[in-house]
């Protein structure tokens, strides 16, 4: 029997779930990186030192971190409608509210309510893609979903230099802030989970044709604890450290480091900053479509992940070195538009094997295990770089401690996750019935 294929009105429900979570991804990612262009102007008007501003840039990966492990739990309990609605509200007046901050005491506030809106984010488009897709398509849209995270720093790099140099940085976070407000309003209106969507059986067996029983059921707190018995999770977890480790030194710190390190003047950055993003809004896309392709080729569903995952963060790590070593402005460049690529070809497969390694009930709760691993080390990065460039004066040595972590992080990957979490094995009496 050949599989089922999705209709043409769930194809429509599909693309506009995907172009949402696009959408407001993008809006979620220009908001976090919105400091790091204003870095700078910030730094000057409030009188703060490099290590300073580390820390301030590594607050709103402190607090999203944090968030990951409740805030999974609660999108597999909730659903992903009404917690990334209020979510996107939170997270865009605290940016609006930063147009009115004095001091740095204020500014952390609203690092930390950003870091709260925002956690939803992307553990719950791991959930909205298991909802709406069929276990054979889900790479494609989970990299595009991903790619939001490359296609909102690409973006925001000239958008938001210009908008700085013309209105102050002040204005900058209101405007961003007010957009934010109305992407939220406009996801509450069009997003809707399956079973609010009237689909009849033949649509319905497409959803669900390979999916295990417990699919649409609430995650318990007893089935949430018992994912970290195991190994699965913990290399998830701890794998995913060096990607959000590599991945943030760059979003806090590209923008400086071609100032500092590179010479090049607020206008000029705010060109050359876009240029690697742009490659790794490319790379997650090929990321989501390559473990598909891979998987098609009679890959298993975790190997299929597993193998993009290595190249990428192995690649990643061996360019960023690279970028540090070479005396050129241009080849650092390039060797950073290519770390960006693997980067991001690496983190869109890193939602894909959440998808598949966790059970359905447990999609998001496992992403925002996965998610809290990949910010923990995210939270460091921007902080202890900030305090190498301040001891050191140079980012040579933060560049090559990144590409240590990118290595150890990627062999966790490799040896450790194995196959997928069973939650029967933890719990024998959710054991299933035999089919």
């Amino acid at each position: 029997m050949s599989p089922l294929t999705a209709s043409a009105r769930v194809k429509t429900f599909q693309r506009a779930a995907v172009a949402m979570l696009l959408i407001t991804g993008a809006v979620n990612y220009v908001d976090r990186v919105a400091l790091s262009i204003a870095n700078p102007l910030v730094r000057a008007d409030l009188g703060l030192s490099i290590g300073e501003m580390g820390v301030l840039l590594s607050i709103f990966l402190w607090t999203y971190a944090l968030c990951q492990l409740p805030v999974g739990a609660l999108i597999d309990r909730l659903g992903p409608r009404w917690l990334l609605g209020i979510g996107v509200i939170i997270w865009s007046v605290a940016q609006a509210a930063v147009g009115g901050v004095t001091s740095m005491t204020q500014f952390v506030w609203t690092r930390i309510f950003l870091g709260i809106g925002e956690s939803p984010q992307f553990p719950l488009g791991a959930r909205v893609v298991r909802n709406w897709f069929n276990v054979r398509d889900r790479g494609t849209p989970t990299g595009i979903f991903n790619s939001a995270s490359t296609l909102g720093p690409a973006i925001a790099p000239p958008l938001l230099t210009g908008l700085m140099l013309s209105v102050g940085w002040r204005m900058m976070f209101v405007v961003i802030g007010l957009v934010g407000i109305v992407v939220g309003v406009v996801w509450f209106f069009v997003y809707r989970d399956p079973s609010r969507r009237g689909l009849d059986a033949e649509e319905t067996r497409y959803l669900l044709e390979g999916e295990d029983d417990t699919a649409g059921e609430a995650v318990s707190l007893s089935e949430w604890a018992s994912l970290f018995r195991f190994r699965t999770t913990w290399g998830m977890i701890f794998g995913n450290f060096g990607s959000g480790y590599m991945i943030w030194l760059y979003a806090a710190w590209l923008p400086g480091y071609l100032e500092i390190q590179r010479h090049m003047t607020i206008a000029h950055t705010g060109i050359v900053a876009s240029i690697p993003y742009v490659a790794g809004f490319i790379g997650s896309l090929f990321g989501g479509w390559f473990c598909d392709r891979l998987m098609a080729g009679g890959f298993s569903p975790i190997n299929s992940r597993k193998l993009p995952i290595v190249i990428g963060m192995v690649g990643m790590a061996a360019f960023t070195v690279l970028a540090a070593l070479v005396p050129s402005n241009t080849i650092a460049v390039v060797c950073i538009t290519v770390s960006m690529f693997l980067g991001n070809m690496s983190g869109a497969t890193i939602w894909a094997l959440a998808v598949v390694a966790a059970p359905a009930k447990g999609v998001g709760s496992l992403g925002g295990m996965q998610n809290f691993g990949g910010f923990l080390g995210g939270a460091l990065a921007p902080m202890i770089t900030g305090f190498i460039v301040e001891v050191t004066h140079s980012f040579v040595p933060a560049l090559v401690l990144a590409g240590v972590v990118g290595i150890g992080s990627a062999l966790i990957y490799l040896l450790v996750v194995q196959r997928p979490v069973d939650l029967s094995e933890a719990m024998p009496g959710l054991a299933l019935p035999a089919a």
